[in-house]
């Protein structure tokens, strides 16, 4: 009997973030599926087994809970933001499409999440006002070169940039290369916004500047935005705007 494979976005980490579709379907899963920080703050009751990997171990995630699906589970597979994007849902139609032909059979829901770099905008004002694009600084799964490639022709292209996985332990060093490469083909003076932990206890934003942006003002937790040559910074009784234009000249 095949079961149901749902691929679930979180959201950034606020309960009320949560999307209501998510919020239902939860208590009536058999199976949560996920890296170990986020399946843990999913709150489920008791009869859902939850199932914790580690952070690198997506494909044989993705195998485990197609398996539980063929024993008849409801299995959720859980990611942060939303699962499509850097995250599970990739994992588990890769699995799908090089594994087993039984998996083919699987039923397979995708269910839409809050990204980080969008709820990091609605913090900000509207940096991705207008056209933008998202790269992932982890070179787990592609070369370091085509990152610098990526990132030089968005900058060329003039493209709002959300990076992700920008700060590693691992790898310490690349944002501030990262940085090095953009200020060879941007204003010194575009704003950087380092959103940290939105919605969480630990939330933090800093905006600053391309000239003075450093890897050490974020960490694991950060998004990183990196405004286009028309992106603005609007100072109001309130608090200062990070937004980029709808029309450009």
């Amino acid at each position: 009997m095949s079961g149901h494979i749902y691929i679930i976005g979180l959201g950034p980490g606020d309960q009320n973030l949560l999307t209501i579709e998510v919020a239902t379907l939860l208590p009536n899963l058999t199976d949560l599926v996920g890296y170990g920080p986020y399946v843990q703050r999913v709150q489920v009751p008791d009869t859902v087994q939850k199932h914790s990997s580690d952070n690198r171990e997506e494909l044989d995630r993705a195998r485990h809970a197609l398996l539980l699906a063929q024993q008849g589970h409801r299995v959720g597979v859980v990611s942060s933001g939303d699962a499509g994007v850097f995250a599970m849902a990739s994992a588990v139609f890769e699995a799908i499409d090089h594994g087993d032909p039984s998996f083919k059979e699987t039923e397979v829901t995708v269910l839409p999440g809050i990204s980080a770099m969008f709820a990091a905008a609605s913090r900000l004002g509207a940096p991705l006002g207008h056209d933008f694009c998202a790269i992932s600084l982890s070179d787990n799964l592609k070369p370091w070169e085509v990152i610098l490639k990526r990132l030089r022709l968005a900058a060329q292209a003039d493209f709002v940039i959300a990076l992700y996985n920008a700060v590693s332990k691992a790898r310490p060093w690349q944002l501030d290369t990262a940085f090095e490469l953009l200020r060879e083909e941007l204003p010194l003076d575009i704003p950087v916004a380092f959103c940290q932990a939105i919605s969480r206890e630990n939330e933090h934003i800093e905006i600053t500047n391309l000239k003075d942006a450093k890897a050490s003002m974020g960490n694991m937790q950060t998004l990183v935005l990196i405004g286009s040559r028309y992106s603005q910074l609007l100072t109001t009784q309130q608090k200062t705007w990070f937004y980029t234009p709808r029309s450009i000249k």
